[in-house]
């Protein structure tokens, strides 16, 4: 191990090491609980030493300036992952928008891999939006953007946090966030939307019919075959999803970057 990485460069494969590991800890797919911990530390570091020889560290200085640097390299993974993570949970939001009107909202289950409450129809479509982001080889997509970050956010520059710029684009992609979970669940909330309205009109014209009774079983009838029908719709929108998520996290590290 000596001769892959002398102990003069070893400071510069700690910051790539830190980087790398705070990217897993927060990016999806690779940060849930179900992959262990020891697997997001040891695939970290031998990423790390296949990186470290292809980042230019010419002009990084070792002084007192360097734990400011490990720190700054800690949250540009952390932010990095973050955002796009908060991308992917369009999805939860949008199972949320379904589930509200499918009368599924109290039936929350606890989400695995994140530990957290998630709704019914949300964890069925996040299933299926990771198995696609798989089958179109998104996780080698995931590590080429880490691997690019050193293009954009060398590691002996600084980010620029007093550039405005950097909020505005958070709260752009918490917005675009928020229109591809409208985009997600408009097809099924828009059928049982008619549904009440429907159910709306035979409680006044049949009043001796008891619409409560009857009405929750037909909207869980009608939003399976909603989903069933618009699931073809719903991987061209999961194709979107991750193309703005791609696209958000290259812009974030152009911000960082100065750029």
């Amino acid at each position: 191990m000596l001769d892959l990485i002398s102990i003069t460069s070893l400071p510069v494969f700690l910051l790539i090491f830190v980087r790398v590991l705070a990217f897993f800890v927060t990016m999806p797919l690779f940060s849930y609980r179900t992959v262990p911990l020891p697997f997001k530390i040891g695939f970290s570091f031998f990423l790390a030493m296949i990186m470290f020889y292809t980042v230019d560290a010419s002009q990084l200085v070792v002084d007192e300036m360097y734990i400011f640097l490990i720190v700054k390299e800690v949250l540009v993974g952390v932010l990095i992952g973050l955002i796009s993570f908060i991308i992917v949970s369009a999805i939860q939001v949008a199972g949320g928008f379904i589930d509200f009107q499918m009368g599924f909202a109290i039936a929350n289950v606890v989400d695995p891999q994140t530990g957290a409450q998630s709704p019914l129809t949300g964890q069925y479509l996040y299933m299926i939006a990771l198995l696609f982001l798989l089958a179109v080889d998104g996780h080698h997509l995931i590590i080429d953007g880490i691997f690019n970050s050193y293009r954009f956010i060398p590691l002996e520059t600084f980010i620029p946090f007093q550039n405005n710029s950097i909020a505005e684009f958070v709260i752009t992609a918490f917005n675009s966030m928020f229109i591809i979970a409208f985009q997600i669940a408009i097809p099924i909330v828009g059928c049982l939307f008619l549904v009440d309205v429907a159910l709306g009109i035979i409680a006044r014209t049949v009043p001796q019919m008891n619409v409560f009774v009857v009405g929750l079983p037909l909207k869980i009838l009608v939003s399976f075959l909603a989903i069933l029908v618009f699931l073809a719709l719903y991987v061209t929108l999961a194709r979107n999803l991750f193309t703005a998520m791609f696209e958000t996290m290259r812009g974030l590290m152009q911000l960082f970057g100065g750029a």
